[in-house]
């Protein structure tokens, strides 16, 4: 078993692992734990109750999230003609059809978001044993297949994210840097639990949100109450949480 540093150890024991801590506290104590050596992404990860075997329990969508990621992302689009320029013009970092598909079969993943106009299909189709399992394979419902590719390409650069369940029935999402403040950290993940309450499968029985946990890259997780999904960034003023 692998063991943990000093810094993990002094910032797990700085809070109560069994303790559900609303999202305001939560936030307010990640930021607290000792800092690593660089701005950590702060995750979130949620445990549901779907059982994903059925495609009509499984979840997949985008939101885009009031105060973006706060990270750098890299953007591939396979597109042609005006298309491909619209593309560069956006900002896109890689641009290219038959020749991007080639290189990506030998092995070019360097890019977070895979961007594709329709009539592309047929060369990105091929890709999937190497964009499949990285979660970059182009999808309508997420719009990354589309040929409005500059609204795409200026979404993923703004901070558009995919979320899905994993065979897990888990969901696991980056809500920006360790280095924002509380109220932007908060204000996202509200944003965020929104996103997931409002796409609950309609064949979904049970109780849906069994654990939410919030955590950072280095960090410890801490439990989150997932019961408040409502009046989130309210709780900033009844916690006097400093924004």
């Amino acid at each position: 078993m692998a063991t943990r540093g000093k810094r993990y150890s002094e910032a797990r024991a700085r809070f109560d692992r069994e303790q559900l801590y609303s999202p305001a506290e939560a936030i307010r104590l990640l930021k607290e734990l000792p800092d690593a050596k660089f701005d950590e992404t702060v995750e979130v990860h949620f445990r549901l109750g779907l059982n994903v075997r059925h495609a009509d329990q499984q979840l997949r969508g985008t939101l885009m999230l009031p105060h973006g990621t706060g990270k750098s992302v890299r953007i591939a689009v396979f597109a042609e003609g005006d298309k491909a320029r619209e593309a560069e013009e956006a900002g896109a970092d890689v641009v290219g059809s038959a020749d991007l598909a080639k290189r990506v079969e030998e092995g070019f993943t360097d890019f977070d978001v895979a961007i594709a106009t329709p009539d592309q299909m047929g060369n990105v189709g091929k890709l999937g044993r190497v964009l499949g399992p990285r979660g970059l394979m182009p999808n309508p419902k997420t719009g990354t297949v589309t040929f409005d590719v500059g609204k795409a390409v200026s979404d993923a650069k703004a901070g558009k994210l995919e979320y899905r369940t994993d065979r897990g029935a888990n969901v696991h999402v980056s809500i920006g840097k360790k280095s924002f403040d509380e109220r932007s950290l908060l204000e996202n993940y509200a944003s965020l639990v929104e996103e997931v309450v409002r796409a609950k499968p309609a064949a979904a029985k049970g109780r849906y949100i069994h654990q939410i946990t919030l955590t950072s890259t280095m960090g410890p997780g801490l439990r989150v109450d997932p019961a408040r999904v409502r009046g989130i960034v309210e709780e900033l003023t009844q916690e006097a949480v400093p924004a």
